[in-house]
């Protein structure tokens, strides 16, 4: 509470534009850390076809961060007027996952990779665990970005720090 007895600025809901700032960073995490893990568990690389480099694969995940973000921001943007759904991870999901095979896609062949050879990465990363982990950072991260914006909670306190104890 502030001296004059208002709340703070710390209480209350997570404003928008800084619970889009923590999930995204989260989002960028686990999806480089699930790709990560996969390939070590499975024994494969996440692109596995010879020559075509890493641009595929940052431009995969440049494209699922935009929109990932893009998403999460239309689902939290007017949390101020109404209490943003859930069902916001469902569809920030379903855009990052298709960005993320677009943007491999377009990598690999800006990469000079054919449209077959192409399209193969694109239908093994969408048809193994590789698409889940993608999945799975997205809706986890998304989720956890409208759930900072529908809280109500306020921020933790120690016993000490109520003055009116004394």
């Amino acid at each position: 509470m502030a001296t004059d007895g208002s709340p703070g600025p710390s209480q209350g809901p997570v404003r928008p534009p800084v619970a889009l700032a923590f999930a995204t960073m989260g989002f960028v995490a686990l999806l480089i850390f699930g790709l990560g893990m996969t390939s070590l568990v499975t024994g494969a690389a996440v692109i596995a076809t010879p020559g075509l480099g890493q641009a595929p694969g940052i431009t995969g995940v440049v494209c699922a961060t935009l929109a990932f973000a893009g998403g999460l921001w239309a689902a939290i943007a007017r949390a101020g007027t109404r209490h943003p759904s859930y069902w916001g991870a469902a569809w920030t999901t379903a855009a990052t996952f298709l960005a993320y095979l677009g943007g491999v896609w377009f990598g690999a062949v800006f990469t000079g990779a054919d449209l077959g050879a192409a399209t193969a990465v694109v239908g093994r990363l969408a048809t193994t665990w590789f698409g889940v982990a993608v999945a799975a950072a997205a809706f986890v991260s998304s989720w956890s970005g409208i759930a900072l914006v529908r809280t109500r909670a306020r921020r933790p306190r120690w016993p000490w720090e109520d003055e009116f104890d004394e």
